[in-house]
């Protein structure tokens, strides 16, 4: 275990007893290890690290600096806030089809619904596209399998939660750019690939035969070599100060927060979500709170109301997922601690 604070005795307080379920939890040994962050524009900032980064083949100490494979926080952190600034200059307009930065999106259909999509759709996962679907088993070369997505007849269902949403806004910003996601930078403290030895470890990939350490455990996103739904790799310093960065208002304009934070359904935001019934951030945390989560194990919230940001950052699915990690009564466990009375 270790500490890093700057934080009043109050904050000190409450992170104490937060830290308290991530810390049965190994000791449970429901999950490998973990890092807690919590940061307050009034009362500091407190990370605490706990557990293994890794135990399969050998064993490594989580430590602060550990990089996490923060897999669909990249929606938030990355390609969102790049989405908002494009609107923000007036590059896109988020109610326009994707078919203004992808003209050959189902090119061959000019009726099709996958042409009528926008960028606020894409954003809200407003859209009919299915919630999972295994591009990866189509193949490895990253060119095919985006022409295979563009020109795809998608089965179209009532709006869910999808990864295409956000592979699709990911392809809008490789064609701005003229360069792959993972030829873009991605922020102060982020990366799309991590040091082996100072990752946090995912899975025992039955797909790629080898447990996964510093790349990226998303097979769709490892198959296109970079989307703009998973990726991202950080620590809880650089979630921390991202988090910070928009609670202070310095890391994207006041009309992208105003998004970010404005409901486009009972649970999504522009990219992000806002607190529902059983939410797994707790029922505790004000009505200004945004979050998201990723399914490595990851989480984030950012309460504006109260000036505060929570990350949990957790390896649960190493060695596997196919285990009941209790992650999510362990995030509302956490959520409700912090904003307890």
């Amino acid at each position: 275990m270790n500490d890093k604070a700057s934080a009043s005795p109050e904050l000190a307080t409450v992170f104490e007893r937060a830290f308290a379920p991530l810390a049965k939890s190994v000791t449970d040994g429901r999950i490998p290890g973990g890092v807690l962050g919590i940061v307050d524009l009034k009362h500091g900032r407190m990370t605490r690290a706990i557990g293994s980064a890794q135990v399969v083949p050998a064993r490594r100490p989580m430590t602060l600096e550990t990089w996490f494979d923060l897999a669909s926080l990249t929606k938030v952190i990355f390609t969102t806030r790049r989405i908002l600034k494009l609107a923000d200059d007036r590059v896109i307009d988020l109610d326009a089809p994707l078919t203004t930065l992808l003209p050959d999106l189902r090119q061959y259909n000019a009726d099709a619904w996958e042409r009528k999509i926008t960028f606020r759709q894409c954003l809200g996962h407003q859209t009919p596209f299915p919630g999972v679907e295994p591009i990866y088993t189509y193949g490895r070369d990253p060119d095919l399998l985006r022409a295979f997505i563009l020109q795809r007849e998608w089965k179209a269902g009532p709006p869910v939660y999808s990864d295409i949403n956000f592979i699709l806004l990911g392809f809008a910003l490789e064609r701005l750019a003229k360069k792959t996601i993972r030829d873009i930078d991605p922020g102060p403290g982020f990366a799309w690939s991590a040091d082996p030895e100072n990752a946090a470890a995912t899975e025992d990939c039955a797909w790629r035969h080898r447990v996964l350490s510093g790349e990226v455990h998303d097979e769709n996103c490892a198959a296109l070599q970079g989307s703009g739904h998973a990726g991202l790799f950080g620590t809880v310093t650089s979630v921390l100060d991202f988090a910070e960065s928009l609670l202070d208002g310095t890391g994207a304009s006041s009309n992208a927060i105003a998004l970010m934070r404005t409901p486009l359904s009972n649970r999504r935001t522009h990219g992000w979500e806002h607190p529902f019934t059983d939410w797994w951030g707790g029922e505790l945390c004000g009505a200004g709170t945004i979050g998201h989560t990723g399914f490595t194990g990851v989480s984030l919230m950012i309460d504006f109301d109260k000036g505060r940001a929570v990350t949990l950052l957790t390896n649960r699915v190493h060695p596997t997922r196919h285990f009941d990690s209790g992650i999510l009564a362990l995030r509302q466990a956490v959520g409700n601690l912090v904003y307890q009375s």
